[in-house]
């Protein structure tokens, strides 16, 4: 899925924050967003093998500030001597920009899980827990992942499943009138992970039969709606559309300079 521009891009960017690393360690990034037609619908879809770049969950910053958008995790991260390629809003949150549900970072539980129901998406159950665990990620239903017990490095939760080991959230209509800019994620057999966002508005009928049926994850989970934000470094792109509670970010250490 990686083409040309996104390793320029990147390229680009890491010369544009002052590094001169070499060439070739550029040309090993695999991460990379592209368009995907499906019907007359259009997305971005964002493909990550975990192998080569690191998937986190975060909110806040080392002063407990809630980052808010993508420019305050991008200067923390380089501070951190990272590249932030690719982030996306990681799940719902209150007016306040604290998490709705199940937030976990560096295998601390920052919130409990949400089992019950209650009004909106988040609650259209069931519901499910994106997770990072020994550089392995998954999407999961709510209930089996506590029943589990496994833990999380990172994790977020958020509602609704979208696709359900291989089936469609029961409550999804293919006549829904219901339209919105959408983000999700979703897993595949091979364990990649796939970062998507409408292009215009669309069901959410259509929303979880593109992550089933064209990207083959078994298992995804619906982020937001109205919100829906991606920052894309290979392609410029930095959504400012509203303040940010969770956020998801795939990242890679600098490229050091080449002593030779």
């Amino acid at each position: 899925m990686l083409r040309l521009r996104h390793i320029t891009g990147i390229f680009a960017l890491i010369f544009g924050l002052g590094l001169f690393g070499a060439p070739q360690a550029v040309a090993q990034f695999p991460p990379g967003c592209e368009t995907v037609q499906e019907n007359a619908e259009a997305y971005t879809v964002c493909r990550i093998n975990p192998v080569d770049a690191a998937i986190r969950v975060h909110l806040a910053g080392p002063d407990g500030g809630v980052y808010g958008g993508f420019d305050g995790l991008r200067r923390q991260l380089w501070a951190e001597r990272r590249v932030l390629l690719i982030a996306m809003n990681g799940g719902m949150y209150h007016a306040d920009r604290q998490p709705v549900g199940y937030h976990v970072e560096h295998g601390v539980e920052i919130k409990s899980a949400v089992t019950v129901g209650g009004y909106g998406n988040f609650h259209l159950l069931p519901n499910g827990i994106f997770s990072m665990r020994d550089g392995k990620a998954a999407v999961t239903e709510t209930k089996a992942y506590l029943a589990a017990g496994k833990g999380a490095d990172f994790a977020t939760q958020s509602g609704p499943m979208l696709v359900i080991n291989g089936k469609l959230h029961p409550r999804f209509l293919p006549d829904s009138d219901s339209y919105k800019i959408r983000n999700g994620v979703g897993v595949d057999k091979d364990g990649a992970v796939y970062l998507v966002i409408s292009r215009q508005p669309v069901q959410f009928y259509a929303f979880a039969k593109l992550f089933r049926d064209r990207l083959g994850c078994a298992n995804a989970l619906y982020l937001d709606g109205t919100v829906s934000s991606l920052f894309d470094a290979a392609s410029n792109r930095r959504d400012r559309l509203f303040p940010m509670g969770p956020i998801l970010s795939v990242s890679i250490p600098i490229p050091q300079r080449d002593a030779r």
